[in-house]
């Protein structure tokens, strides 16, 4: 299931492997230790894989009690990879995050202690809840992998990945993510509410005695690490894009940049990374290319937070989903 599948019902369903891959046989490892201890959430699961694929970040919003937490908490636990988890509050400060120079009265000297953001997997659970200054500190570790105090510039582990979590329903004491900060997420996940099947099953489990806060008695593992993951990452990038594809990328992000509903359209940074988030769900289904479909599949979760709607498309109950739902309809698909 794609990220996408619940808003894109046209989305492609893996594909059998023609050249086996030991690495993409531990991400799809990975996916079914996941759920273990989440229900439900497939498509959420493999935007993270996405996510962990592209070097990208991933925001998780969803209403609350939907297992945003416990899904990032599960993925941590599948990999044998450093995690970290941060939850933000109204007065966490930018050194909380990402470390400050601390006095050594024993040598006389300031030496620096390292933040929660020095890790492979960073948990920034409810990050609309801390001011601006502090949700700013994320972004040169997002975008240039360092992080920079007193002058200096100290980089953060590879793989190095934030998955940020919010909840829609509450605006009292939050400070909404500005444009800027979205843009340098590559995916924005929406966890919806379990169908009934699934909530019985939730609910099964925990009648089982499911602990949430245990997940290794849940019998979740850590399957892949940090060489199967750049093992995959090499085998993504040798995926070809035929220059029909990389026509019609352009072609959706310019088209939404002309909608009347949008006042802001999607950056060239968008479309890298909707060509990014398509090449990896190509090499997921077992193909060496990648085709229109791909690019449909991803680009609601890929651009659905890089547009900005018009104050009186708003009033009108248009939605950032409808309006890229209109692109792809709108826009010619090559054949």
């Amino acid at each position: 299931m794609t990220p996408g599948e619940s808003q894109q019902p046209g989305a492609p369903a893996p594909a059998p492997s023609a050249a086996p891959s030991e690495a993409r046989a531990k991400l799809g490892q990975v996916r079914e230790e996941v759920a273990k201890a989440v229900v439900g959430q497939d498509a959420a699961v493999t935007g993270l894989v996405i996510g962990l694929l592209c070097g990208g970040h991933v925001l998780l919003e969803g209403v609350p009690g939907v297992a945003k937490t416990l899904l990032v908490r599960a993925l941590a636990a599948s990999l044998d990879l450093d995690t970290k988890r941060v939850q933000f509050t109204p007065d966490l400060m930018p050194g909380d995050v990402t470390g400050s120079l601390v006095y050594d009265a024993r040598t006389a000297e300031f030496s620096f202690r390292e933040g929660p953001v020095f890790t492979h997997l960073m948990l920034a659970d409810e990050i609309n809840r801390t001011p601006p200054k502090t949700q700013a500190s994320l972004l040169e570790a997002m975008e240039e992998r360092q992080v920079s105090v007193d002058g200096v510039p100290r980089p953060v582990p590879d793989p190095f990945m934030v998955i940020a979590t919010q909840n829609p329903v509450e605006y009292e004491g939050t400070y909404p993510l500005p444009e800027a900060q979205l843009d340098r997420f590559l995916l924005k996940l929406v966890l919806p509410l379990p169908e009934r099947a699934e909530e019985i099953e939730v609910l099964r489990r925990h009648a089982a005695d499911f602990n949430p806060r245990d997940l290794a008695a849940a019998g979740v593992r850590p399957v892949a690490g940090a060489a199967d993951l750049a093992a995959a990452r090499a085998e993504v990038a040798r995926v070809q894009v035929g220059p029909e594809v990389l026509g019609y990328v352009v072609d959706l992000v310019r088209a939404t940049r002309t909608s009347p509903s949008l006042s802001l359209g999607v950056s060239p940074r968008g479309a890298t990374a909707l060509l990014a988030t398509a090449r990896a769900w190509a090499w997921l289904s077992g193909r060496a290319y990648v085709t229109p479909d791909d690019v449909k599949a991803l680009a609601l979760p890929t651009l659905r937070h890089r547009v900005q709607l018009r104050a009186e498309a708003e009033l009108e109950g248009v939605t950032a989903e409808t309006v890229l739902a209109g692109v792809l309809a709108a826009v010619p698909v090559p054949r």
